[in-house]
């Protein structure tokens, strides 16, 4: 799961269920009982409502699309809601590549993007960027490449590169296969 399980979502904690594990410490440490006027001010601006939560989405500004957003949700995530299912498979041919332009230069990155290390616990990825910031990824939004081009990082220093559209996808690159293995520790 990209998110965690938005069933029954009014009148819960925040960051609360134990069957999604990527909950920001920010998050747990809220104390937010979601209800319309949270779930508001979470979609409005998630990182003003709770600083550093690892949440990859910047909020939606229109009041009235927060609104039909919040009337949705509080009518899909009732208890006794019908289940739905997403549609997959609906963009063959694009090979999950969106947008697309010349690949970056990675021999020179900045911070950011630099990976110091990659841990793995249960179904999630946690990577560490030499800016000092961790981000935690499902395992099936992670992805691990290589790049042996003039262009590919140098190496003993891969780079994490956003994938997506909404930033909970990654692709860590390397310059050599043999490097992804000694790069990820399993660690809870």
């Amino acid at each position: 799961m990209t998110g965690p399980s938005l069933a029954n979502l009014w009148g819960r904690k925040a960051g609360g269920p134990p069957s999604f594990e990527r909950y920001s410490e920010a998050l747990k440490a809220s104390r937010i009982i979601w209800d319309d006027r949270s779930l508001d001010g979470w979609l409005t601006d998630p990182d003003r409502m709770v600083p550093d939560n690892e949440m990859p989405f910047n909020g939606i500004k229109d009041t009235r699309v927060r609104a039909d957003l919040l009337a949705f949700l509080k009518d899909a995530t009732k208890p006794g809601a019908p289940q739905q299912t997403a549609q997959q498979g609906g963009m063959k041919g694009m090979g999950g590549m969106m947008g697309g332009g010349p690949d970056p230069n990675l021999k020179k990155i900045e911070p950011g993007i630099q990976v110091k290390s990659i841990s793995y616990c249960d179904d999630t990825y946690r990577v560490t960027t030499a800016d000092g910031k961790t981000r935690a990824f499902w395992e099936r939004n992670l992805r691990f490449r290589t790049d042996s081009s003039k262009d590919g990082p140098e190496k003993g220093s891969p780079a994490i590169m956003p994938a997506g559209m909404i930033g909970d996808r990654a692709s860590v690159i390397f310059a050599a296969p043999e490097e992804i293995n000694k790069m990820i520790e399993a660690q809870c």
